[in-house]
């Protein structure tokens, strides 16, 4: 018996009012869709993934497959003319003892409890449906745009996906449709509830696990994916770093220090760079000189790591435009520099580049307002080269920690009580397993 999760990617996405299919528009580095897999890739109780497409656009869902490294996608089918048929192609091939999810592409903000709620309700019933109550008044119009009815909306929920099935239930309710022409239904659910199949029991939905239908929704989809940053602690092993050849800028202390230590625990050759060694990110130069001894010497580079930066304040109008512009050279055109030298060593090893962000680029803050303009600028930065170098197969991320004990930190905000700090070890550590997973253009969201 296995677990299943069809995603129905079958719209043209008219309503959008876009040019291709909502699913294919990219936000925060990737299509909406890849977004979507990546969360039943990463649920332990998804066994296979059947992905429903357009025919239209199966191409294009071909080289997001052929991109990604998914190992749960398993079959890449047309789908119909309708949501409906589309659906009952998707089932097609299962046992009828599986169970099924079946969720809308466009709904990439599921979360993993309601994925896991879903499948522990269907050890006890048949069907399931996820659903939200509703914080407005619900009205019944008549054909005369007169209001009808006023629903006790303490009764009513706002459906979502995924919706959960026995996969014999729900092929059932499909071919009783086909019988007698049914075809006034938005849902699966609504299938079996039309014939009386079975229970539908109502998994608690999400307010976030939105559809993504009109332009509006891009706009909160774009800020969703900031305020939900991944926290990746991945089952990476970092003995994988042993002989990967690892260069870090701004690496003498705080953080780059952590890593350079963490990392040579782990048997991987580090070099690390900064003013105090005479590396500055700010000038171009030194940087290609510096790359050129380190490959000279190890004949490869497979990761680069950019830790170099600063923090001041004041109001913009007190403060000396030298001094605007310093910071801005070190936190983001220093950031460009790296990456640019980078780019013909990592081509040769298929390696990444790691930056860092911080909680404020999601939010501009008095008094740090440059820093956090820089910080934001690098998160747009990681998502827009993620895309640029697909080809060359190298990865880039963002590294996002929250209040770090570094000696950056205790000289612009003085005595924090050590407990309400994130160490830097552990910053450290979730840094080199991204560098060692397959993601990119992500901002990684570290936590104590």
């Amino acid at each position: 018996m296995k677990n299943h999760v069809i995603i129905l990617a079958s719209g043209n996405g008219e309503r959008l009012g876009n040019h291709i299919p909502k699913q294919f528009i990219k936000i925060s580095g990737k299509t909406i869709i890849e977004h979507t897999i990546e969360v039943f890739e990463n649920n332990i109780n998804i066994d296979e993934i059947t992905i429903v497409v357009n025919p239209n656009y199966k191409t294009v869902m071909e080289d997001i497959l052929l991109k990604n490294h998914y190992k749960k996608v398993k079959r890449l089918l047309n789908g119909g003319k309708t949501r409906k048929e589309s659906s009952f192609i998707g089932l097609s091939g299962m046992n009828d003892s599986d169970k099924v999810l079946i969720h809308d592409a466009v709904r990439p903000f599921v979360s993993e409890r309601i994925i896991n709620d879903c499948f522990k309700a269907l050890e006890r019933y048949n069907a399931v449906d996820v659903a939200i109550t509703t914080a407005d008044t619900i009205i019944k119009i008549n054909e005369d745009e007169l209001i009808e009815d006023i629903p006790d909306r303490n009764t009513l929920r706002r459906g979502q996906t995924p919706q959960a099935f026995r996969v014999g239930i729900i092929k059932k309710a499909h071919i009783m449709s086909q019988s007698d022409d049914f075809n006034s239904v938005t849902d699966d659910c609504g299938l079996v509830v039309k014939y009386n199949l079975a229970d539908v029991f109502v998994v608690n939905g999400e307010t976030k696990n939105i559809k993504i239908t009109y332009k509006e929704d891009l706009y909160l989809a774009d800020r969703l994916f900031q305020l939900n940053s991944n926290k990746y602690y991945g089952d990476a092993q970092l003995n994988g770093l042993d002989n990967k050849v690892i260069v870090i800028f701004g690496g003498t202390k705080g953080i780059g220090e952590s890593i350079y230590l963490e990392a040579r625990k782990y048997g991987a050759i580090v070099y690390t760079f900064s003013r105090e060694n005479g590396v500055d990110v700010t000038n171009y130069e030194v940087l290609v000189e510096t790359l050129e001894r380190v490959f000279s010497k190890e004949q490869r580079i497979d990761y680069i790591v950019n830790t170099a930066g600063t923090l001041k304040m004041g109001k913009i109008e007190s403060r000396e435009i030298h001094d605007i512009v310093d910071e801005i050279n070190i936190n983001y055109l220093g950031a460009i520099n790296v990456v640019k030298v980078s780019i013909p060593y990592l081509s040769l090893s298929q390696g990444g580049i790691l930056l860092f962000t911080s909680s404020s680029y999601t939010r501009g803050r008095p008094l740090y307002s440059i820093y956090s303009s820089t910080k934001s600028a690098l998160v747009n930065l990681v998502q827009g080269l993620s895309e640029e170098f697909v080809q060359q197969n190298i990865r880039i991320n963002a590294i996002n920690p929250e209040r770090t004990n570094t000696p950056m930190r205790r000289e612009s905000f003085g005595f924090e009580p050590i407990e309400t700090l994130l160490n830097s070890e552990k910053v450290a550590q979730v840094s080199l397993q991204t560098l060692l997973s397959d993601l990119s253009g992500q901002v990684i969201d570290v936590r104590k």
